[in-house]
């Protein structure tokens, strides 16, 4: 009784707006599947190598599909055409011997970033996400919620998620890779929008640097900055650094090297607060004093921002939040939680600026 008249005091108009939402909701993992498949089949590449905007049939002919599924690609472009990673248009095309009017598909900047052989693809992180390793602790959220394991991930798989990356070739390598094309992005993003952070620096350490991308970027647009990456041995074993490089082994809990500054791209969120606290100590230790130009430098996203009003955004933002709750300790922060964390470990002030796109440079002063 008391159900038919909560119904009776809501409108029909939004009983189906209701019903569309969870619809929608329960029918987000189209789109990334749909992606997947587009992936999969290599037609980002295949538009890109046709050089021009490229028919329907064209595509087709170009893609190893049975003949008897050719008929669908279009609707598979249709809907990749809506999310805005292909766009469309008019033109003629001879189908069946007749001139008839036919969409043409081109590349948009998000199908850019998934050519095979780009330097700023995306391929990698997408893949990774949807690969089961990651995608099977998601069942299991609500279990999680109700015991006392530290993640999702490590309650389904036995092993925290770095040990479950490392043991998994495929994961290891499209995890690896993603990192790595996401330092060519920023390293790109930072010189070009937030070049004067660099500014007057003599020594940089890039902690959890990884192959060392980003620390290139930065010295090729500062030739006079000493950089040290610093990573795990099996992340920098065999690489050569050069004058004004070097990448060692180490551990940021234990001791970072000394330097005029200390970098940390997408490192804190993966760390819950006491851990990211020891970190930012560590870090405290190895800077230079503040009159003398030391700092740590932060590249990771502020959550709830009043100048990042946009709602695509922040539903990202959100995302990565539960992603780091479900394969890790750590979290996404407001400005409020950056500043106890810097607090917590003895610095004495901080600037926050935003960078283009999701994340923001943290200047950390101690």
């Amino acid at each position: 009784m008391n159900l038919i008249m909560a119904e009776d005091e809501v409108s029909s108009s939004e009983l189906l707006q209701a019903q569309e939402l969870i619809w929608s909701c329960s029918l987000n993992f189209i789109k990334p599947m749909s992606l997947k498949c587009a992936i999969e089949l290599g037609i980002p590449d295949i538009i890109h190598n046709h050089g021009q905007p490229i028919t329907l049939s064209e595509l087709i002919s170009s893609l190893p599909i049975h003949p008897s599924k050719a008929h669908c690609i279009s609707r598979l472009m249709r809907i990749l055409v809506h999310f805005g990673f292909f766009s469309t248009h008019q033109n003629v095309d001879k189908i069946d011997g007749q001139r008839q009017e036919a969409d043409t598909y081109s590349l948009t900047p998000a199908s850019r970033l998934l050519l095979k052989d780009g330097p700023l693809r995306a391929t990698p992180f997408f893949l990774v996400q949807l690969n089961p390793l990651l995608i099977t602790p998601w069942h299991f959220l609500s279990t999680w919620l109700k015991n006392g394991d530290p993640t999702p991930f490590e309650m389904v798989h036995g092993r925290n998620f770095w040990d479950g990356v490392g043991h998994d070739p495929m994961v290891k390598y499209l995890f690896t890779e993603a990192m790595a094309t996401d330092s060519h992005l920023m390293a790109k993003v930072i010189v070009e929008e937030c070049k004067e952070v660099f500014e007057g620096l003599s020594s940089l350490v890039d902690v959890g640097g990884g192959t060392g991308i980003m620390a290139m970027g930065i010295v090729k647009a500062f030739p006079n900055i000493q950089c040290t990456v610093l990573d795990l041995p099996y992340v920098v074993a065999n690489l050569k650094g050069t004058n004004n490089l070097n990448l060692i082994e180490g551990d940021m809990f234990k001791k970072i090297p000394s330097a005029n500054a200390v970098l940390l791209k997408w490192i804190l969120h993966d760390w819950s607060d006491e851990e990211a606290v020891n970190i930012l100590r560590k870090c405290r230790e190895a800077i230079w004093s503040k009159d003398r130009g030391g700092k740590v430098i932060i590249i990771d996203m502020v959550i709830d921002s009043p100048t990042k009003t946009d709602r695509k955004s922040a539903e990202t933002q959100l995302c990565f939040d539960m992603l780091m709750m479900v394969n890790l300790t750590g979290k996404e922060r407001n400005e409020k939680e950056w500043g106890k964390l810097f607090s917590a470990a003895g610095f004495s002030n901080y600037k926050i600026t935003p960078i283009v796109g999701l994340r923001y440079l943290i200047e950390v002063y101690p």
